[in-house]
């Protein structure tokens, strides 16, 4: 009972501060700021929720109150059905209330004509929601959510029903709401009026679907040109993975920790850097274009602006992501069955076809998915490198910020984009559903695989080297680039552009930062360093309520975090300038968005990150701490975390540097005062300043080398090993079990 209280004093706390002590709504020039004290609370823009409905005439704000004082109410009553009651109508009631007057009522009105047919004009509108209604709205979903403790949902555990509701909750604001709101865009007009006339002239666009280029034609469509690109692209992207995880773990290759060190690079790289380097390689005055054109006399050509350079880019960007994805499957093959298969006569190379291969599925299933993904929410290299031949990711971008000005066109291409990539999630899901690819029991197993057919281990060898040489020469170009002082035309040596991004003096006793990157610089990493724990936080609390929690619909929940990874980030720039550029929640330019944007993109990989860490947890140490009358959030504080510090750290340098990487969906989401590394980047690009371009790019990868670097020797590495060598041949002979090392 009385901890019970002590939860409800809390909650009725937040409530009566968001419609008390903070201004209901949006302050233009920034809440914290602080500058709103001074016409607080009497101000109208500035006035709490509870005068906002008595003294400014917003009655429809009134209905807010009468539900905390239901809420009040309960509070005073023993626990009882009464009071759960009471507590979930108020939070479910006031949450459906509060969400309807946002979406209902815009800046000048009504922004629906049967609101106003239904209850009469409005004498004003009102503008964005604050500080006051979000306080008010966390307090809502903490009153359904304890009100359903009480009647004993989840054995009446406060805080798993309560991050549950919170999860749901936010989930639906910052995913399913903004790409809702792209739909709804649209069928829009740009007054906001029903105008289904946008969306079917440019749906049935001929630019769009288009099939001349199959049919001797100089070009497809845009979305087919794009989903071709995305085949290729996850083709030979997981092809190559596949390859690069076979000769680190099946051969004598001598160079597997170079190969490694490999998967790294593309991480920590800015999307676009690997195009620049491209240029750098083979543009027009590009080095390896020079020397052909002095030897051979060849006239430099146009060659790699197009789809060709887009794919070379993009399979490079996305191999090494492939590589990680498949070499933990490529291991976990069981060697037991590999020969099981020779003892029964089988050669190398049909147990390799019919035995390993079919068991990797899974891994390649990932592998093509990601590649597929990636390559359609691509933004920096078809930008880059795509010249004439736009993708959608690229015109989305240009329909919004270019000449055409078509806000209904880039909804149209961004579904257009969801649909291809919810249909390759879900279509991989299928595929792999029912089916079992175990290898790896609670059985002892030998730790020797059997080497790779001859020929096989030829082709990959054939097929790796090379393309490990050209991935070195593409980055040893990014680090070259910057010290040139006009690439192809002027090759001298200097530093001049590191100066002109990195710049500083020392004025009056202080640090006076002079260089042009510098504000970027800052706002990226402040950035970063906020988001970057509150996704960790909240892909681990995630992770547990999915692996410890048994409830209804929890395979739906999971379903409806991870679709967010299946969204491109394109689509996810431009539903949320779609959803938060207007009331009820007006977030664009400001650091929130962005954050908003980093924590719930991120989130899916926090959470398998954290679904596979604590899969490894045996349940008894939680049931133990939780039969000592500890609490749920007590049980995860002091027993849960300090076993899953590997898990926590993944989780924060990932998000840490996808923060800083990211370009698709920042690109849109950016302003003058929170311009992001990346979207500043691209300017250098366009305006052609490559020099500076590459010299803020290579920075960024020394200081992302350098964090991870830290966070590495911070936690230390786990690893499996296996004790023998890669087998050359078939030996029935005892071999040692697998050890587990630190």
């Amino acid at each position: 009972m009385e901890r019970s209280d002590r939860r409800l004093n809390i909650a009725l706390g937040i409530g009566l501060a968001g419609l008390v002590l903070v201004p209901w709504y949006r302050i233009e020039a920034g809440f914290y700021g602080l500058s709103w004290l001074k016409n607080f609370p009497t101000g109208s823009a500035e006035a709490p929720g509870i005068l906002q409905a008595f003294e400014f005439g917003r009655w429809n704000l009134a209905l807010i109150a009468l539900i905390f004082a239901v809420a009040i109410a309960a509070r005073f009553l023993r626990v009882s059905a009464l009071r759960s009651n009471l507590l979930i109508a108020a939070g479910g009631a006031g949450i459906l209330f509060l969400v309807w007057q946002g979406l209902a009522i815009g800046y000048t009105g009504w922004s629906w004509t049967i609101n106003e047919t239904l209850f009469g004009p409005l004498a004003d509108g009102q503008p964005s929601m604050g500080a006051g209604a979000g306080l008010t709205a966390l307090a809502l979903v903490l009153f359904f959510a304890f009100g359903l403790a009480e009647r004993g949902v989840l054995r009446g555990d406060a805080f798993v029903v309560a991050s549950i509701t919170l999860l749901v909750f936010l989930v639906a604001i910052f995913v399913f709401y903004p790409v809702g709101s792209m739909f709804v865009g649209a069928f829009q007009s740009f007054d906001g009026s029903f105008d289904p006339s946008g969306f079917v002239r440019n749906i049935q666009d001929p630019s769009i679907w288009s099939l001349d280029c199959l049919v001797g034609g100089n070009r497809c469509g845009i979305a087919w040109r794009t989903f071709f690109l995305a085949v290729l692209t996850a083709s030979g992207s997981t092809i190559l993975g596949l390859c690069f995880a076979l000769v680190a773990t099946r051969t004598r290759f001598p160079f597997k920790k170079g190969l490694r060190l490999l998967t790294i690079l593309p991480i920590i790289t800015p999307p676009f850097v690997i195009g620049l380097a491209l240029i750098l390689l083979f543009g027009r005055a590009g080095v390896v274009t020079q020397q052909i054109s002095h030897i051979f006399g060849v006239e430099p050509g146009r060659w790699l602006y197009g789809l060709t350079g887009i794919w070379i880019a993009q399979v490079l960007s996305f191999t090494p992501i492939s590589f990680l994805v498949l070499i933990g499957v490529v291991e976990g093959v069981s060697p037991s069955m590999e020969e099981a298969s020779q003892t029964l006569r089988a050669d190398r190379w049909r147990t390799f076809w019919r035995i390993s291969l079919p068991l990797m599925k899974p891994g390649l299933a990932n592998a093509f998915l990601i590649g597929f993904i990636e390559s359609m929410a691509d933004f920096g290299n078809p930008l880059v490198l795509g010249g004439s031949h736009g993708v959608l990711s690229t015109e989305i971008f240009f329909a919004v910020v270019g000449s055409q000005n078509d806000p209904s066109r880039a909804a149209v291409l961004a579904i257009i984009l969801l649909v291809f990539t919810l249909s390759a999630f879900l279509a991989q899901r299928l595929w792999l559903a029912g089916k079992s690819f175990a290898t790896v029991t609670g059985k002892a197993d030998s730790g020797a695989h059997i080497a790779l057919p001859r020929s096989l281990s030829i082709g990959v060898h054939a097929i790796v080297i090379p393309w490990a040489l050209f991935t070195l020469v593409v980055y040893g170009m990014i680090l070259v680039g910057g010290f040139v002082r006009t690439w192809g035309l002027d090759n001298t040596l200097t530093f001049e552009h590191y100066q002109r991004a990195f710049s500083f003096a020392f004025e009056n006793g202080a640090i006076a930062w002079t260089g042009v990157a510098w504000n970027s610089f800052w706002t990226t990493m402040e950035i970063a360093l906020i988001s970057a724990p509150l996704t960790a936080a909240v892909g681990l609390l995630t992770a547990y309520l999915i692996v410890r929690q048994r409830f209804f619909g929890r395979s739906v929940f999971e379903f409806a975090l991870m679709m967010s990874f299946a969204i491109p980030g394109t689509v996810i720039g431009i539903s949320y300038v779609m959803a938060y550029n207007l009331p009820p929640l007006e977030m664009t330019g400001t650091a929130l968005i962005l954050i908003a944007c980093f924590v719930f993109r991120n989130m899916p990989v926090g959470v398998r990150g954290g679904v596979a860490a604590m899969s490894q947890l045996d349940k008894s140490l939680d049931e133990a701490s939780l039969t000592l009358r500890a609490t749920s959030f007590r049980t995860i504080r002091k027993v849960i975390l300090p076993l899953l510090r590997p898990a926590i750290v993944a989780a924060l340098v990932y998000s840490f540097v996808r923060a800083i990487t990211s370009i698709s969906a920042v690109i849109f989401l950016v302003s003058a005062q929170y311009n992001m590394a990346t979207s500043y980047i691209v300017g250098l690009v366009e305006n052609g300043e490559y020099g500076v371009a590459v010299a803020y790019s290579s920075m960024l990868i020394v200081v992302m080398i350098i964090i991870i670097t830290g966070f590495q020797l911070l936690v230390g590495e786990r690893r499996l090993r296996r004790e023998n060598r890669v087998a050359t041949a078939f030996v029935p002979a005892a071999v040692p079990q697998e050890k587990a090392t630190s």
